[in-house]
């Protein structure tokens, strides 16, 4: 039993080690956004078609790795997944143009789409009973792989805006050998998930309502990294760089350990709101002050803490799901929260070239706002079974009388 259990963590940490560094893949163009606007002659609302692109193509695929995956197996679709994001990752490194990027980073978010959906139920499944834990396990890859990302991002794009691109490809490369020799083969679900079973699973009024609030809290979480970059003038590659470590570190805390204990001494409905609410004043302050460099680099750095908290909280409800297999819960949650961080770049791009900064942080402070009063009325979602017990008891006194 308990080699099992250490096969299991052994399988569990590889792919983690995997999701964080694809994880990288997406803070690390961040130091070298303004560079790479300069050298290939870009506007910021052109370059931050680099996001969109890739997430984009990663949420519409999403949708899909369930079928795959029920098919193939998770170990395969995994492989597969990096085997992409290693090819071409390694041809962003030799684009000539921004269009050029922007497709190559497209073919990124395919690979991405079939790893990342993949990993997350694959790190459940080998957890087998601990899925809390094994979600933290995600979401703490993630805020790692979020804050080391713009630091290699930094250090390579200091020497050529090329180097980190080539960089993702050698990591992936590392990582898909790990997942080679250490993922335990994933027995395949005993139902094969139908090809459009992804998009079906969004029926389910749970998943669909969770998936939209992480659409509009992705808004705000992506304009953060999309184009806060662009604000920071007078920074260095590696300045930058180090700015959104210190995002990514303190999103990495926040989901590992501030995260359960605030659940645990409040409940997921409050510490939610709580974690909304503060990353919502962060957006405020950072549109206010949008042109004084320091202080964005102070707000983006804080809001990462709140960022945590609201990423784990939400992934957990969202696969707290009895009604739907879990590879295709998370495929159509990944499809929705990927989707509003593919919008929101452009978006941001776009506000920011006819109105100003301010207003494109202001606009993503609104969206947090639409979601705070989406997760009140949703607040069943977010309760404890004891909560709700106690809501319905509450609720048939009421009739009696």
């Amino acid at each position: 039993m308990a080699a099992h259990k250490n096969k299991g963590l052994k399988s569990a940490y590889a792919v983690a080690f995997t999701c964080m560094v694809a994880f990288m893949g997406i803070g690390l163009v961040d130091p070298i956004l303004k560079t790479i606007a300069v050298k290939l002659n870009a506007t910021p609302a052109q370059t931050t078609l680099l996001f969109t692109s890739y997430m984009l193509v990663t949420g519409i695929i999403m949708l899909f790795t369930g079928f795959i995956a029920t098919r193939i197996g998770a170990k395969k679709t995994i492989s597969v997944g990096l085997i992409i994001i290693v090819i071409f990752s390694a041809l962003a490194g030799r684009s000539q143009t921004i269009t050029q990027l922007i497709a190559l980073r497209a073919g990124w978010g395919l690979g991405n789409a079939l790893f990342l959906s993949t990993a997350l139920s694959a790190i459940i499944a080998v957890m087998s009973d601990e899925s809390e834990k094994a979600i933290i396990l995600y979401e703490a890859s993630m805020g790692v792989g979020m804050a080391i990302g713009p630091l290699v991002g930094g250090v390579l794009g200091s020497l050529s805006w090329r180097f980190p691109f080539y960089g993702v490809a050698i990591l992936m490369t590392i990582a898909a050998i790990a997942i080679t020799l250490m993922l335990e083969p994933i027995a395949k679900a005993k139902k094969k998930a139908r090809f459009f079973d992804g998009a079906r699973a969004l029926k389910n009024h749970k998943l669909r309502s969770v998936g939209i609030i992480a659409l509009l809290y992705n808004f705000g979480f992506f304009t953060i990294l999309a184009y806060a970059p662009f604000l920071l003038v007078g920074l260095t590659a590696m300045q930058v760089g180090l700015v959104f470590f210190g995002w990514g570190a303190l999103l990495a805390m926040a989901s590992v350990f501030v995260a359960p204990f605030l659940e645990r001494v409040t409940n997921t409905l409050v510490a939610l709101l709580v974690g909304l609410g503060l990353f919502l004043i962060c957006l405020i302050v950072i549109g206010i002050n949008a042109d004084q460099p320091v202080l964005v680099a102070a707000g983006v750095i804080v809001a990462g803490f709140f960022q945590g908290l609201v990423n784990t909280l939400l992934t957990t409800v969202a696969m707290e799901n009895d009604a739907i297999e879990r590879s295709v819960a998370s495929s159509a949650y990944s499809f929705i929260r990927f989707t509003g961080g593919a919008i929101a770049p452009f978006v941001a791009g776009k506000i920011a070239e006819h109105w100003s900064a301010h207003w494109t942080f202001y606009f993503a402070a609104l969206m947090i706002l639409i979601c705070f009063i989406f997760v009140i009325k949703n607040r069943r979602y977010f309760e404890t079974l004891e909560e709700a017990d106690k809501e319905l008891t509450t609720a048939n006194k009421k009739m009696v009388r």
